[in-house]
């Protein structure tokens, strides 16, 4: 996306969400993996590229899964913003550019996890990421995300979809079977005022301390290196989302009263 668009669109998250960034000194000048937990519907990426840009000048290039690119038009419009997909020699062409790449883990199952696990990351047992930043010699970049978790509250939660009576009308027309995962189903949202319309809520960056692989690389680390590598960058995301929260709390009563009603 080029540099005017993604101002513009700063310009349009900074009215709505006023976005912040904690500990941007601590990303490193050379290219860098950023990792985070994704929020629901994976709306985190049209807030985090255009912060980033506007407060450390970098452009950083989010990895979709491999299914959004199954639709044409849908792919077409995600590289036009920047995304690319998340594919093995997609990252090592970048990589060996020298771009940041920004990748959530969690992937398409934490971007539809129910309210209980909010700010929880559903990482399950990938590693694939500590792979591809450790053969390029990658420094990963670990951040906590606050606020787009929080956009819509969930007014039918996945694993109640089909019992509900929305769910069996959805049934009625074949777009819901027995064979249905209710894992990877969306929760049915309610925004602002009970409407579709994302809450105004405030959004929070912050970034833990660099992980620095360039002695990996061209290797692969071994099994126990690689989940010591994962825990080192889930223990910095959780201590940053635990930081933003009471950051964020501490400055709610910087928000507007519309701000306040709106987020209720």
């Amino acid at each position: 996306m080029p540099d005017h668009q993604l101002a513009l669109m700063f310009k349009v998250l900074q009215k709505l969400f006023r976005p912040s960034v904690l500990h941007g000194e601590r990303v490193p000048e050379q290219p860098c993996l950023f990792i985070g937990n994704h929020s629901l519907f994976a709306l985190d990426g049209w807030v985090f590229s255009p912060t980033i840009h506007n407060a450390l000048g970098r452009m950083v290039r989010p990895l979709g899964d491999r299914f959004l690119w199954s639709n044409k038009t849908l792919g077409d419009a995600l590289l036009r913003w920047g995304a690319v997909m998340g594919h093995p020699s997609v990252c090592d062409a970048l990589m060996a550019e020298g771009h940041d790449l920004l990748v959530f883990p969690g992937g398409a199952h934490e971007a539809v996890k129910p309210a209980s696990a909010m700010y929880e990351l559903q990482w399950k047992e990938r590693y694939g990421f500590v792979r591809l930043a450790a053969r390029h010699g990658y420094t990963i970049m670990p951040f906590g995300m606050v606020g787009p978790d929080e956009f819509y509250d969930h007014w039918i939660e996945s694993d109640e979809l089909p019992g509900s009576a929305l769910g069996r009308l959805l049934s009625r027309f074949g777009l819901l079977d027995a064979n249905t995962r209710t894992d990877m189903l969306p929760p049915i949202p309610r925004g602002a005022l009970g409407t579709l319309l994302p809450r105004p809520q405030r959004c929070y960056i912050g970034f833990g301390e660099a992980v620095d692989l360039s002695a990996y690389a061209g290797k692969t680390p071994t099994k126990a290196q690689q989940r010591k590598i994962r825990n080192q960058v889930a223990q910095q995301i959780e201590e940053q989302l635990g930081e933003l929260l009471r950051v964020r709390e501490q400055r709610r009563r910087d928000d507007s009263l519309l701000r306040r009603i709106l987020t209720i």
